[in-house]
């Protein structure tokens, strides 16, 4: 695997270490008007959905993927998604087996498969499609490391 995918796998580790934090320090806002370590993690696991049904099913040679939704939309509606479940444990049970499916499914597609998202004319691999997402994780892993160091 290459660097940009093995490091957006290194974050179910640290995601998952994440179950032995006392549950209502995972309720608190990282900052006054963020998002909690549990709604990021939900966030992420939003996205990762979003990828795995949205996106990889259809990544094959020379295809044209589905725009990505508006963020803040998708964003808010994630939020709403997760508040359903019971509680951070069970949140990062299902974040860790989704991303772990997401991996599976990579795995199957060829490394040279180059595609599109929506109108752009940039090509991507899945290399480059995970970059996004592996400094995304890593914007919020920090996030949750400095909320956690208080």
């Amino acid at each position: 695997m290459k660097t940009n995918i093995i490091s957006y796998q290194t974050t179910t580790n640290e995601i998952a270490a994440l179950r032995d934090i006392e549950e209502h320090k995972m309720l608190d806002p990282i900052k006054e008007g963020k998002w909690s370590i549990r709604e990021i993690i939900g966030h992420l696991y939003y996205w990762d959905k979003f990828i795995l049904e949205q996106h990889i099913p259809f990544m094959e040679q020379g295809a044209n993927l589905i725009e990505f939704p508006d963020h803040d939309s998708h964003n808010n509606e994630g939020i709403q998604y997760i508040s359903s479940i019971q509680n951070v444990a069970e949140l990062i049970d299902q974040f860790a087996h989704t991303r772990n499916q997401l991996f599976e499914a990579l795995e199957r597609i060829q490394n040279d498969v180059r595609f599109t998202i929506g109108s752009g004319k940039r090509k991507f691999t899945i290399e480059s499609y995970i970059g996004i997402f592996s400094e995304h994780d890593i914007h919020h892993l920090e996030q949750i490391r400095n909320k956690l160091a208080l």
